[in-house]
């Protein structure tokens, strides 16, 4: 019998070593860590839905026997992309609206609406994404089509940035608009005594207020079609930026469900009832949805010229644009949020702006700190103003494809000299050493790799300019890299659980066709996500 033991020993430290002790492994993949040094490796390994081990396929495959092996084939693997600044739940919202992104004038946008109104018969017609800078017509329209066509049945199409809105008059009365009514951090555009049907920042919500919720099932549909779209081009965590108090349940009940797979950080509206909830139950984090911080309107959009300038517009001698509150509102908000250890965030556009929040931001934080308060946009900036940022810590949220959208204009509202100072992504970089990125969508097309291009190339889709927009601004590969990675889970507390695969983070990463760091600029807005992961599972796969 004792001959027999040595046997057995050899015997069960063989059937232990065939033990499956991961749950996923990739090999043959050129892996971007994004860690401290950026390494690279060519194997990653996950059980738990976390990353067990990144390096050498020799080695872990002689450490690790997993339940699934992939052979990547050489392609390239990032960690999950990261939206910093997004509008996830009114993008999936608009997916069942009137779309009317790209359309030449404000005949096709009608056009659109028509069609929509006869695929959809009743309640209110709702659509959004129209530029009056993409026609040939670029002022504002008139609601007389819409009047027209929808004499009695309401309708409100909002602009691209969100910040202006043209209503048909049975919107208006449902509103109880009326001409010459004033409304503060807004405007009612009245011609000659009649009603345009156009509304500018606040002025939108007199309207939209009045628009029924729409009902549970709405809302799950908007977020599923939201991260199915998202998934498709490797988001993995998106800000939501200005929500109600009462979508955190929603969104949570669906993630506990599994049906909502999307990691959030979302950011509750500057309203009242919502300072109440967070202040009384504290931060909400779990490890898909983290509630911590409050986003702040200072002002519009530079498109809609809502942005508020230090000086007049250059093309509208006798306008600033406006603040959407007082100033004495940002001061007593900055305070509470502050005293209660949560984040602030706030849309800045114009100079004026940005130097208001700034100064009220310095006022509060009183030099370096680690509160990460954010400057969302930080768009167009005095030259002087830029010191804020680092002086105080406070992170720039930028959008790339903003300043690719932009330029064609951008110039016309500010004159040569102030555009100098505005989009200046790598002057804001070297403010605190780190920048997070993301699009706006639905004001921007969703795809991270066109922020990634816009950030590198400063060039549209079609190449132009020649030499970039601005170039003096680009930012280089790492550091694009970086922004919708690493940089963006820092600007929303989690660097320490996402944003580079690294040992104990969260499995999220995404497969692409072609090596964003290694081809030609041009390139760049081609590439496709192959695959996204998330906890080590399978959210999309091209195939």
């Amino acid at each position: 019998m004792k001959k027999l033991w040595p046997a057995l020993l050899l015997f069960a430290v063989a059937c232990k070593q065939k033990e499956y002790n991961a749950d996923l492994l990739v090999k043959n993949a050129v892996v971007y860590t994004v860690d401290s040094s950026f390494t690279t490796a060519n194997t990653i390994v996950v059980k738990g839905g976390k990353i067990l081990a990144v390096g050498d396929a020799d080695t872990l495959e002689q450490k690790y026997l997993a339940n699934e092996v992939i052979d990547a084939k050489g392609a390239p693997i990032y960690p999950g992309f990261i939206d910093a600044h997004a509008h996830f739940y009114e993008y999936g919202l608009g997916l069942q609206e009137v779309n009317l992104t790209g359309t030449h004038s404000w005949n096709e946008a009608v056009d659109s609406v028509q069609a929509y109104s006869v695929r959809n018969t009743d309640g209110w017609i709702t659509g959004q994404g129209w530029d009056q800078n993409d026609w040939a017509q670029k002022q504002f329209p008139n609601k007389a089509k819409l009047d027209s066509l929808f004499p009695v049945r309401p309708v409100i199409l909002s602009r691209v940035d969100g910040h202006a809105a043209i209503a048909n008059q049975a919107a208006l009365n449902i509103a109880g608009v009326k001409p010459g009514q004033t409304i503060n951090g807004g405007e009612i555009e009245t011609v000659n005594g009649k009603l345009t049907g156009i509304l500018v920042d606040n002025a939108v919500g007199i309207v939209t207020r009045k628009i029924p919720e729409p009902i549970a099932q709405v809302t799950e549909d908007a977020l599923l079609a939201a991260q199915k779209n998202c998934f498709a081009v490797g988001l993995t965590t998106v800000d939501d930026c200005g929500l109600p108090y009462t979508m955190i349940n929603t969104i949570a009940e669906l993630q506990h469900k599994g049906a909502l797979k999307m990691r959030m950080y979302v950011m509750l509206a500057d309203r009242e009832e919502n300072y109440e909830y967070l202040f009384k139950r504290g931060a909400y984090k779990t490890p898909s949805l983290n509630v911590r911080a409050f986003k702040v309107y200072a002002d519009g959009a530079l498109g809609s010229r809502g942005a508020c300038l230090l000086q007049p517009y250059n093309d509208q001698k006798n306008w600033k644009g406006f603040l959407l509150s007082s100033q004495k509102h940002f001061e007593e908000v900055a305070k509470k949020i502050y005293d209660r250890g949560f984040q602030m965030a706030t849309h800045a556009i114009g100079d004026s702006a940005n130097r208001v929040m700034l100064k009220i931001y310095a006022s509060v934080l009183k030099g370096k700190n680690d509160r990460r308060w954010r400057i969302e946009h930080a768009q167009v900036l005095s030259p002087q103003d830029i010191k804020l940022f680092g002086d105080n810590s406070i992170i720039p949220s930028v959008q790339p494809t903003h300043a690719t959208s932009d330029m064609y204009w951008a110039g016309k509202r500010l004159g040569a000299d102030r555009l100098k100072s505005a989009y200046v992504y790598k002057q804001l970089l070297k403010q605190n050493g780190w920048l997070p990125l993301g699009t706006d969508f639905p004001v921007e097309n969703i795809n991270p790799m066109y922020t990634f291009y816009a950030a590198v190339e400063r060039k549209d889709l079609k190449g132009f300019p020649e030499g970039g927009f601005q170039p003096e601004n680009a930012l280089n590969r790492t550091e694009a890299l970086k922004g919708i990675t690493i940089w963006a889970a820092k600007a929303n507390f989690e660097e320490k659980e996402k944003g580079s695969l690294e040992p104990g983070k969260y499995a999220d990463f995404v497969i692409l066709d072609k090596d964003i760091m290694k081809i030609k600029g041009t390139e760049l807005p081609k590439v496709k996500v192959t695959s996204t992961y998330i906890n080590g599972v399978k959210v999309y796969d091209k195939k």
